[in-house]
């Protein structure tokens, strides 16, 4: 699947350029305000103690800032992070060795936590819990365990898909927080504290521009940002207002919804193909030649939370609004109800 200018995935050409525009203290951070209140009570009352905070779980669709929030609460409690991702984890002696780096107090941060492996898991649980690592020497009849007594340390986990993340790890966080898409108001906030950053001439009305269209997701909204200055540069004046963020946006194919021509696609392919459905994940699959996975996974969660398609049990169906947004006429009579039973997957 080639790269989308909307995609939520933090791409390696920008991982420097993001480290940048990241907050770096509570006080900075912008939007999903009920976890920053909880966060600064759990944080003053670990400081009150002198001890490290508990393990923390945060989850929610990428790009909404687990990373950048794991570097806040390291900044915040003044120690060290380890950052590493659980597919990089593949087996008990990696996780060893990060363990036993790690000071009295360091944060241990893991993306994608759920993709752990089970041998890999179970060692992290008395890790979690008791703060000691069970090592086992040897093979056969000589064979022997030893325990290593680990630092005090908080692992925090980040996970796209918490339903994935097996029983007896997610009851070992203390807390759990989910992070949300951001509202417009926070969008353009970030826009803002992001031009300044990066030096980017931008008005109130291009700030709008670019935080409508970035789908609720602080790093979509970084990448827009720079493709428009982009362009501003190139064929505008260099200040991003409205008539040049809507020209670049409109040439980079982000409608006023922030839909780009891959996720339009997928609707007029519903529409004009299957008369707005009900259609099996898999057969839309194979009309669109993607991946079933990358339907579910990347495309559809935004157009469910627009309210253009619906997963019923015989399969995805448009909505009205996805009609409308296409400029296509809707018959009501020609559309069953979604709530049928008979499964056609």
């Amino acid at each position: 699947m080639p790269e989308r200018v909307i995609s939520s995935d933090l791409q390696s050409e920008e991982a420097s350029i993001e480290q940048s525009l990241r907050p770096r203290t509570l006080s900075e951070y912008i939007g999903q305000r009920r976890v920053i209140e909880n966060l600064q009570v759990a944080l003053l009352a670990a400081h009150g103690r002198g001890e490290p905070l508990d393990h923390v779980l945060l989850y929610g669709p990428p790009g909404l800032g687990k990373t950048t929030l794991a570097y806040v609460i390291a900044a915040e409690m003044g120690v060290n992070v380890k950052i590493t991702s659980g597919p990089v984890i593949e087996r008990p002696g990696d996780l060893a060795a990060i363990l036993t780096n790690l000071r009295q107090g360091d944060i241990l941060f893991v993306d994608e936590v759920h993709r752990l492996s089970r041998t890999v898991e179970e060692i992290l649980y008395p890790a979690m819990e008791d703060f000691c690592l069970d090592i086992m020497i040897g093979k056969g009849p000589a064979a022997r365990s030893i325990r290593l007594n680990l630092p005090r340390f908080t692992l925090i986990g980040a996970t796209t898909r918490i339903a994935l993340l097996t029983s007896p790890l997610r009851d070992r966080f203390g807390v759990m927080y989910r992070l949300d898409f951001y509202d417009v108001e926070a969008m353009q906030a970030i826009v803002h504290r992001s031009a300044t950053i990066l030096g980017i001439p931008i008005d109130g009305a291009g700030t709008y521009e670019i935080a409508s269209r970035a789908r609720g997701t602080p790093r979509v909204a970084n990448r827009l940002l720079k493709r428009v200055r982009d362009y501003a540069e190139v064929r505008g004046e260099g200040v991003i207002d409205r008539e040049t963020a809507q020209a670049a946006l409109e040439m980079l194919e982000v409608d006023e919804l922030g839909l780009d021509v891959s996720d339009r696609r997928v609707l007029q392919t519903l529409v004009e193909k299957f008369d707005g459905g009900p259609v099996g994940l898999e057969t839309l699959a194979a009309a669109l030649s993607e991946d079933a996975d990358t339907i579910m996974d990347v495309y559809e969660p935004y157009l469910i939370q627009l309210g253009f398609v619906e997963r019923t049990p015989r399969g995805r169906l448009a909505t009205r609004r996805a009609y409308e947004h296409l400029g296509i006429r809707y018959v009501e009579d020609a559309h069953p109800s979604s709530n049928l039973q008979e499964p056609l997957f």
